[in-house]
């Protein structure tokens, strides 16, 4: 028994692990999340093991190298307060910045109790992401449709969504975005209007419900109309939404929709905030990729 502290990548079936912990603790995690984190970036997952046993794990994920993102961030419950996590998220943060370009930002979604921790490795607040939910009923009332022209996301070519989704996230995606967007047991829709593309969402199955993500869109008709589409998809059922409280018009839809705040994190940033259509983010994909 060393007791070393070993910091290394993760295999496939270690990230399968932690999405189990993720469960655990309440995360809620998507039915295919392991898969197409893995398939977005398999060298992000970074484990920490002491005599042969994974204790802890966490994500640090690279977008092309133009921007970075930490977060799965969890360490098995019997060891916490050993000043492990201590050693693993400080071990994250400097690969993280060796897989970035230089000047590259670093983004994360922190549990509130952890903000002064982060701040103290550098990460600055920026905004909070909430939690909300909503019951959806067995027969959803249907939101009316003005202008917006609601379609099955794979009728958009791609590089529009792609230009789209730059707007609202800090750096292309298009290996994540394509997994995302064609999983299983999910459905991704656009918005067009006037032949534009005005916003588009995805909501996909989960251990409990349903969660949506990301939502973008140009305002609020927009945003009304793909909610009440990516709803009726989470019929009988739990459906959650991660509306950023630096976008208005997106609180606005949750208590315009009933939903109850069960959770939140704070948005915190290493290096400058990036430039972001703010107004457009009514729902964030996911606290664990960015």
């Amino acid at each position: 028994m060393t007791n070393a502290l070993v910091i290394r990548n993760m295999t496939r079936p270690e990230v399968g692990e932690l999405v189990e912990w993720a469960a655990r603790e309440g995360w809620n995690p998507g039915l295919h999340d392991a898969e197409l984190f893995w398939a977005t970036d398999p060298d992000a997952f970074i484990a920490a093991e002491r005599d042969g046993v994974l204790i802890g794990g966490g994500a640090i994920t690279s977008y092309q190298g133009e921007f970075g993102f930490m977060g799965f961030f969890i360490v098995r419950p019997e060891f916490r307060g050993q000043g492990l996590g201590n050693t693993l998220w400080h071990a994250r943060r400097e690969r993280l910045l060796a897989r970035l370009n230089p000047g590259a930002s670093i983004g994360m979604d922190g549990v509130f109790a952890m903000q002064d921790y982060y701040a103290k490795g550098g990460f600055v607040f920026s905004h909070r992401d909430i939690r909300f939910r909503a019951d959806i009923p067995d027969h959803p009332a249907t939101a009316p449709i003005g202008d917006e022209e609601i379609v099955p996301l794979a009728e958009i070519p791609f590089d529009q969504v792609i230009d789209y989704d730059r707007t609202c996230f800090p750096a292309p995606r298009p290996t994540f975005l394509g997994k995302w967007i064609a999983q299983p047991d999910a459905l991704a829709l656009g918005c067009r209007r006037g032949g534009k593309l005005s916003g588009y969402g995805a909501v996909r199955r989960c251990r409990a419900g349903c969660k949506i993500g990301p939502l973008f869109a140009d305002d609020t008709p927009a945003a009304m109309a793909l909610y009440a589409q990516l709803a009726g998809f989470a019929v009988g059922g739990p459906l959650f939404l991660d509306a950023p409280e630096n976008n208005p018009a997106a609180l606005a839809l949750v208590h315009r929709h009933q939903m109850i705040e069960v959770f939140g994190c704070a948005r915190m940033y290493l290096g400058p905030p990036p430039a972001l259509a703010h107004q457009r983010i009514f729902g964030v994909t996911t606290f664990e990729l960015g």
